[in-house]
C-alpha cells in the first residue's frame, strides 16, 4: 500500500468533470499536432539520411505542391539540381531515376510539413471562432500555428544553405530546425497533459520537480546534440564502442581551432559529445529512479520514472547499435525518433511531478 504524502504535498482534489468546453475534442486535436510532428521527424530523418534534402532547389509553398508533370518539367528540375555544388559531390553522375527517387522524399517531406501545417491552423481557427480556447491556453495554444509557420520558414533557411557554396546543409541551421519541431512538440504535449482530468493531485517535492526537470532539459540538449552528429556526418566514423579509435577521447577531438568551432563543427568532438551526453542521461536516469524509492510518489509518477528508465535505455542500445552498423537509414530514423520518445516522457515526467496525478 503508498504511503500517504505529508499535508504539504497535497493539492486539492478535483473531480473529473471538463473544466473547459469541448475539453475533449481539443485535446484530440492536441494529439493529432503531436502524432503529426512525429511523422515530419521521421520522415525528414529519411530525407536526410537518403542525401534527398537539396533535390528541390526552390521554395514554392503553394505551387510547390505540385511536383514536375511532364518529362520537360523534370528535365529542368534535374538541371536546376546539377548546379548545386551536391550534385558534383554526393550526387556525381546522377541519373533520371536517381534523381527522381530523392526528389520523391523531398518532395514528400514537404508535403507533411505543409499538412503539419494545416493539422495545427484549421482545428485552432476553429475553436478560436467557437470560443472554445480556455483562456489560461489560449495565448500558448496561439503560438502552435505560428511556430508551426516559423518551422517552415526555418527549413527553407537550412535547404538554401546547401545550394551555393557548401554540399551539405549547415549543421546548425539543422539543429536549429530540429530544435524548433521539439518545442513544437513540447508545448502541444504539455498542453494535452495541462487538459487531462485528473481524479485527484499528488504533488512532489521540489527537489523531484527539479530533478525531472533536470533531466528532461539534458535529454533535449542530447537530441539537439545528435543533430550536429547528423549534419557533419558524424556518426559514420569511429563505428565502434565504447572506446574511440582505442581511445577514451579520440585522436583529433580538439583539432579546430576556437572552443566554439571545434565543439560544433568537427565531426570527432560532435561524436564524443553525443556519446558523454547520452551516457550522463542514463546515469542520471537511474539514479533518479533510486532517489524516487524513498519519497512518496503517486502511482502515475512512479509509473512516469519507470517508461523514462526503460526509454532511456532502449535509446543508448538503439544508438550503440546504430553507430555500430554505420548508421543505416533505417536504424538512423528509428534512433532518431526513439529520442524525441524519451523528451516525450521526460516532458510528462516533469508535468507530473509539478501538477500530480
Amino acid at each position: 500500500m503508498t504511503t500517504p504524502p505529508p499535508a504539504e504535498f497535497m493539492a486539492e482534489q478535483s473531480n473529473l468533470v471538463p473544466l473547459y468546453p469541448n475539453e475533449r475534442g481539443l485535446r484530440r486535436w492536441l494529439l493529432a499536432c503531436i502524432v503529426s510532428v512525429f511523422l515530419a521527424v521521421g520522415v525528414g530523418g529519411i530525407t536526410r539520411l537518403t542525401e534527398s534534402g537539396l533535390s528541390i532547389t526552390e521554395w514554392k509553398p503553394v505551387s510547390g505542391v505540385l511536383p514536375p508533370l511532364s518529362e520537360q518539367g523534370w528535365a529542368e528540375a534535374l538541371e536546376k539540381f546539377r548546379q548545386i555544388p551536391q550534385a558534383e559531390t554526393t550526387h556525381a553522375g546522377i541519373t533520371m531515376s536517381a534523381f527522381k527517387w530523392i526528389y520523391w522524399w523531398e518532395w514528400f517531406h514537404r508535403l507533411v510539413a505543409r499538412g503539419v501545417g494545416l493539422v495545427f491552423a484549421i482545428p485552432f481557427l476553429w475553436f478560436l471562432v467557437r470560443g472554445q480556447l480556455p483562456p489560461p491556453l489560449r495565448l500558448r495554444l496561439a503560438w502552435l500555428p505560428l511556430l508551426t509557420l516559423g518551422q517552415g520558414v526555418l527549413g527553407w533557411y537550412m535547404v538554401q544553405s546547401g545550394l551555393t557554396e557548401r554540399t551539405e546543409v549547415s549543421a546548425y541551421r539543422l539543429a536549429a530546425h530540429l530544435s524548433l519541431a521539439l518545442a513544437i512538440l513540447v508545448v502541444a504535449l504539455w498542453s494535452w497533459a495541462d487538459l487531462k482530468p485528473r481524479p485527484g493531485q499528488w504533488l512532489s517535492s521540489r527537489m523531484m520537480q527539479r530533478a525531472s526537470l533536470g533531466i528532461a532539459v539534458l535529454v533535449g540538449i542530447t537530441v539537439v546534440s545528435g543533430a550536429f552528429v547528423a549534419g557533419l556526418r558524424a556518426g559514420r566514423i569511429f563505428n565502434e564502442f565504447p572506446l574511440m579509435g582505442g581511445q577514451v577521447v579520440p585522436e583529433g577531438y580538439a583539432s579546430m581551432v576556437g572552443v566554439w568551432r571545434n565543439a560544433f563543427e568537427n565531426p570527432i568532438a560532435a561524436q564524443f559529445h553525443h556519446r558523454v551526453l547520452a551516457i550522463a542521461t542514463a546515469l542520471l536516469a537511474l539514479a533518479y529512479a533510486w532517489r524516487s524509492h524513498s519519497v512518496d510518489l503517486g502511482a502515475t509518477q512512479r509509473r512516469t520514472i519507470t517508461w523514462l528508465v526503460a526509454a532511456v535505455f532502449t535509446q543508448v542500445t538503439l544508438g550503440i547499435v546504430t553507430l555500430l552498423w554505420a548508421v543505416p537509414v533505417t536504424l538512423g530514423v528509428l534512433h532518431q525518433l526513439t529520442g524525441v520518445v524519451v523528451l516525450c516522457v521526460a516532458v510528462l515526467g516533469v508535468h507530473s511531478m509539478r501538477h500530480g496525478t
